[in-house]
């Protein structure tokens, strides 16, 4: 029963990272800088950015900054590897299985860009498109690629009444962030553990 969930966490890990990379080439490869594509109407787009820090664009400490991310990155997805496995073993509950594995593909998602995008693809701008393997190399050396992002939720974009206490005026959107596939699956793999499996964990704490 173990091997066979096992299987399963394996074939839904691959599966999940797949689809985040399909997504990410043909965005890099079809898009420029900045070029959005609506879904449904303004609420939903496809927007291509890239980043070099954490999820939603956010930074961390510049060139090193983004070399010990990833290394750390490296390093937390070696433990998850270990947890997902200590927790098949001791024949944890499929949601806590799935929850975990769901953190597991937005991290090695993001390091696939963070290692190897730079090596493998030209530099993306505001006006030209992107090639995968281009003859004069990559953009980046090795650990140094960014990180593409394309899912987009402005479901409010307005500007505020002028009597808005210090923010008068400006323009207001709501959901400003955008992110790709594999931070969704750490937002949702984190929220279903934190909101539906905490319950075990504080029983395995205790145990």
């Amino acid at each position: 029963m173990s091997f066979s969930q096992g299987k399963k966490i394996t074939l839904l890990v691959v599966l999940l990272l797949v689809i985040d990379q399909i997504v990410k080439i043909w965005i890099k490869t079809n898009m420029t800088i900045g070029e959005s594509i609506p879904v449904l109407g303004d609420w939903f787009q496809i927007y291509f950015i890239e980043n070099n820090g954490m999820a939603f664009g956010m930074q961390f400490g510049g060139t090193f900054g983004k070399l010990v991310l990833t290394l750390f990155r490296m390093v937390l997805i070696g433990f998850i590897i270990y947890y997902v496995n200590k927790l098949i073993k001791e024949s944890a509950p499929a949601g806590v299985l799935y929850g975990v594995a769901l953190i597991l593909v937005g991290a090695v998602g993001n390091v696939i860009d963070s290692i190897f995008y730079g090596l493998i693809f030209n530099e993306s701008t505001y006006s030209t498109v992107a090639t995968i393997f281009p003859q004069g190399g990559g953009y980046a050396p090795l650990f140094f690629g960014k990180v593409v992002d394309m899912l987009y939720f402005p479901l409010i974009d307005t500007t505020l009444p002028d009597w808005v206490p210090f923010r008068g005026g400006e323009k207001f959107i709501f959901f400003r962030p955008i992110f790709n596939i594999a931070d969704s699956c750490i937002t949702i793999g984190v929220a279903y553990l934190l909101i539906f499996k905490r319950g075990f964990f504080a029983t395995d704490k205790k145990s």
